[in-house]
């Protein structure tokens, strides 16, 4: 493994220090919840903090699992967050010089753990143009039957804010079957899908392998609990056994508590639905209200992509300094994806309705100043 640090990582707000951003639309979640928020009468006084079941506490298994048709608890492993899950499968499945089909943008583990592997990527570029739709035809045309390992996407997608329709998410899973490749779908925001959510992969084949956790959706990310779910045995075994050699198994109050929550997202999860669809709102209306910027509008999560449109001439370095200096601001921008700075990652989710709106004037004041 060849380790280096992602852009996304060092220049994460964390990194940049939450000190100096006044205005946060960097984040990918929503906004971060406390327990006391939830509602929920938890006593985790005589928790018994002792090793854990190696799959994941079986009753956290089991709100998992109800959420996709056919599924099991034992179908599901219990991981440190999703970026656990997409590194076992990773280090589990990926060899050096082994084919990997992978869609980009991307959440940047999903291309560079595989390069620190030494796998042979073979990346299929999203479009602005396309509305970012994955074009599935040019995706099959990329996967080698009997020597592509693995096939990557993610839905709800990240950063677009882009969904694929069911029966090319089925035609992916078919397409697993026939080439003898494994299907991986980051799932990570599909609890926090604008309209009606697909099927979780993992219910529609035994090569699918669906990925997501707590941290996006619910606000949760110090819980550290993320997921895998398939249904082939073999493969859960084998993911199995990179966890254990990982971590052996994971925090016992952690996944009481994700338990408790899952167990009652019908309550939790309405309201913060009905925050993002009112903070996209407000995205959607500065656009509309400017000349400057565009955007395909998401249909799931809590970011999306925004570019500068074709015909505005900027110098994005200014653009960026000028955005946190000035402005207090801070987005993510292209190269964290691997595209153009003229694009940037945008996240409505985690700021208030004050600073987002605060945020968005702030981009079109430091848009301004590049311009000139």
């Amino acid at each position: 493994m060849r380790y280096r640090r992602m852009a996304i990582e060092v220049e994460s707000p964390e990194e940049v220090g939450y000190s100096t951003i006044a205005n946060n639309l960097s984040e990918s979640s929503v906004s971060d919840r406390k327990l006391s928020d939830l509602g929920l009468d938890i006593d985790v006084d005589d928790l018994l903090l002792c090793y854990g079941d190696h799959l994941g506490e079986p009753y956290l298994r089991e709100a998992i699992a109800a959420q996709g048709a056919g599924l099991a608890a034992n179908d599901v492993l219990v991981t440190p967050g999703a970026a656990a899950a997409l590194f076992a499968i990773a280090t589990a499945l990926l060899s050096p010089g082994d084919h990997l089909v992978v869609v980009r943008t991307n959440y940047a583990t999903n291309l560079e753990t595989p390069r620190a592997i030494g796998t042979d990527l073979d990346i299929v570029d999203l479009r602005y143009e396309d509305g970012w739709a994955l074009d599935v035809a040019e995706l099959e045309s990329r996967v080698r039957p009997g020597r592509t390992r693995m096939i990557s996407v993610t839905c709800p997608h990240n950063p677009t804010g882009a969904m694929m329709k069911a029966p090319d998410l089925q035609r992916l899973a078919d397409l697993a079957e026939a080439s003898g490749a494994v299907l991986l779908v980051d799932e990570t925001y599909r609890d926090l899908t604008h309209g009606e959510r697909l099927p979780m992969a993992a219910s529609l084949s035994r090569r699918a392998i669906s990925v997501a956790s707590m941290s996006k959706a619910y606000g949760l990310p110090g819980l550290r609990i993320g997921w895998a779910v398939t249904s082939d045995r073999a493969l859960r075994e084998l993911l199995l056994a990179a966890k254990e050699q990982m971590v052996i198994c994971g925090a016992t109050l952690d996944e009481h508590i994700a338990g408790r929550v899952l167990a009652d997202r019908d309550r939790i999860l309405p309201p913060i639905l009905r925050e993002v669809n009112e903070r996209v709102a407000v995205v959607q209306a500065w656009l509309d209200a400017q000349t400057v910027f565009e955007w395909v509008p998401p249909r799931g999560g809590v970011v999306g992509l925004v570019r500068f449109r074709p015909d505005v001439v900027v110098d994005t370095d200014p653009f960026y300094r000028h955005l946190l200096a000035d402005h207090g601001t801070y987005v993510g921008p292209g190269h964290w994806f691997e595209i153009s700075d003229r694009y940037f990652r945008l996240g409505y989710g985690w700021p208030g309705p004050d600073e987002l709106r605060a945020g968005l004037a702030g981009l079109t004041a430091a848009a301004e100043q590049a311009r000139q």
